[in-house]
């Protein structure tokens, strides 16, 4: 032999050695093609997966170094693998309850919501509470809030309360206005609004704060009920190639559910759950301190859910000047500016990250202030701090995340949902402060990529998409809404996998196929990083695994 070659080919003796010296996997996938989000080996063929974390990543003639007695070896013939998706802001509960209740999705008209309403009215009994959600007047012919007169003429006997696809506003019906005492004597509460008649009588729709007047009437689901919508939700959410989400706002009851199936080893599934804006539930969970991957990691809470504003579609995000098509209001801000200092000053001295609710340009910069004052008074270096949605912002403030640190959470989906009439809201200027991805991207920041739902649907490749096209499901607008602002597509792959980790303190454990990592990944039947945009929507989850193990399965068509 060539002693010249000693030296090359030692090193490489030496890793096979140490190969077959590891146990054996328990999994093996070969003949794929596996977009890893780890810079330093990008792409492979072939992965091993041994006590929920990934073993080893490389070839698939490597891997079967691996093999042993008991391994599970899966040849996928050429499909592709990429991590875990994560989505960075949804809500669990909301969505379990969603799919339960009257779905408003997608109607068209008034006319077709009140539809659905009757058809649901015919299986209840008179005097049963009817509940909804999902409707949105920007999609309809009448652009205007409706009444609630064709609502309570449809439905007259039975108490009905239909919350906007966003969560920000609810339309009643007479019985549902009579059981919660609202009269046209009711004053708008603080941080809300009551639509109204010409005589000052409510006209049946409560944005923002005015919705508790209803909703404190409201009967409110038993706890088997939000048992059953979580794990509905998360059931929902696997088929869709989710193995984690940060959900954004939950309660003390719901916080309980997720300890309680953590401790029975029935979550399967990664939640990052943010403590919901309740001066109670912060006393104790500030006196516990965090919970960091709890329960073989599949619970984190160690954040905080606080509210600047409302909707842009409900005219309540909060804007620096009057909205464009209703220069009479500037939007609501639904929490003062001292409350969320106060509370981003008490998580910082308990180590809890704060993540506040931000729409308009103005509650972006109230948040972005508070931040900043609380910093100032308790200095920490990596505290994360997130603003949830980020969706209008001045361009002064764009370079202030990155300065003070602050993720911005957002949703690229909410920008092919609101491209059609943001215009008529903000004016031609305030729009190129509007879902600005590439230029939060410039400047620093990373985005971590959400959905929002039940407010958007739960596939994080719509806002996979959305983020590199920014087009709808029909390739509209060509080339783009704002095409500047686009994603690359390997920014918008890491905006649901590795960011969503680093957003929730988790980059070393999640995000990435890297050895040593959780083995969370998803099995899809095409390429979506070399298919041209518009197939990436039609694209379809095969399998989806979180810690090596299949908690999802396409079942075969049967012709």
């Amino acid at each position: 032999m060539n002693r010249a070659l000693l030296p090359l080919l030692f090193p490489i003796a030496l890793a096979a050695q140490q190969q077959q010296q590891q146990p054996p996997a328990d999994l093996i996938i070969t003949n794929a093609r596996i977009y890893t989000v780890d810079e330093a080996h990008p792409l492979a063929d072939a992965m091993a997966v041994r006590g929920g974390k990934v073993q080893f990543v490389g070839s698939s003639g490597g891997v079967m170094a691996l093999k042993g007695a008991s391994t599970r070896v899966i040849d996928l013939g050429g499909k592709t693998v990429i991590p875990g998706m994560v989505d960075a802001h949804g809500h669990v509960d909301n969505l379990g309850l969603a799919l339960r209740i009257v779905d408003l999705t997608g109607t068209t008209s008034y006319d077709e919501v009140v539809a659905r309403v009757v058809a649901r009215a015919k299986k209840m009994a008179p005097g049963q509470w009817i509940i909804g959600r999902g409707w949105d007047q920007n999609d309809w012919g009448d652009t205007r809030f409706p009444t609630h007169e064709k609502l309570t003429a449809a439905v007259p006997n039975n108490p009905v309360y239909l919350t906007r696809v966003d969560g920000h506003a609810g339309l009643a019906n007479a019985a549902a206005l009579k059981a919660a005492g609202v009269t046209a004597q009711t004053k708008d509460p603080d941080g809300g609004h009551i639509e109204r008649t010409a005589d000052g009588s409510p006209a049946g729709v409560f944005v923002d704060n005015a919705q508790g007047l209803v909703e404190r009437v409201v009967p409110q689901p038993t706890r088997a009920e939000v048992k059953s919508d979580v794990q509905a939700a998360i059931a929902d959410a696997q088929k869709w190639g989710l193995t984690g989400v940060h959900d954004a706002g939950a309660s003390a009851q719901t916080l309980e559910i997720y300890e309680e199936l953590g401790k029975a080893h029935a979550l399967n599934f990664r939640l990052y759950a943010m403590i919901s804006d309740d001066s109670a539930t912060f006393e104790k969970w500030f006196a516990r301190g965090p919970l960091i991957a709890g329960y073989d990691s599949t619970l984190w809470i160690r954040s905080v859910k606080l509210y600047a504003d409302g909707a842009l579609g409900s005219r309540g995000a909060a804007l620096l000047d009057p909205y464009t098509d209703n220069p009479t209001t500037s939007g609501l801000l639904v929490s003062k500016p001292e409350h969320l200092e106060a509370v981003a000053e008490r998580a910082l001295k308990a180590g809890f990250q704060v993540n506040t609710h931000a729409i308009g340009d103005r509650g972006n910069r109230i948040v972005l202030d508070a931040y900043e004052q609380a910093l100032k008074a308790v200095p920490v270096a990596d505290h994360r701090f997130r603003i949830e949605h980020a969706q209008i912002l001045s361009p002064d403030d764009i370079p202030r995340f990155a300065s003070l640190g602050v993720i911005p959470s957002m949703q690229a989906s909410h920008q092919t949902s609101d491209m059609y009439w943001a215009g008529n809201r903000l004016g031609s200027t305030r729009l190129l402060g509007a879902y600005a991805w590439r230029s939060l991207l410039d400047n620093g920041s990373i985005i971590p990529n959400g959905s929002d739902f039940p407010v958007e649907e739960v596939n994080p490749l719509i806002s996979f998409h959305a983020a590199l096209s920014r087009q709808d499901a029909h390739n509209w607008p060509p080339n783009g809404w704002y095409p500047e602002q686009k994603m690359t597509r390997e920014e918008a792959l890491r905006s649901i996998t590795l960011w969503p980790a680093y957003a929730a303190f988790q980059e070393h454990i999640m995000g990435s196929l890297t050895p040593g990592k959780l083995a969370d990944f998803v099995v899809l039947d095409q390429d979506i990083m070399r298919v041209a945009p518009d197939p990436v929507l039609s694209t379809r989850v095969l399998a989806t695994y979180v810690g090596g193990k299949a908690v999802y399965e396409r079942k075969p068509v049967v012709p």
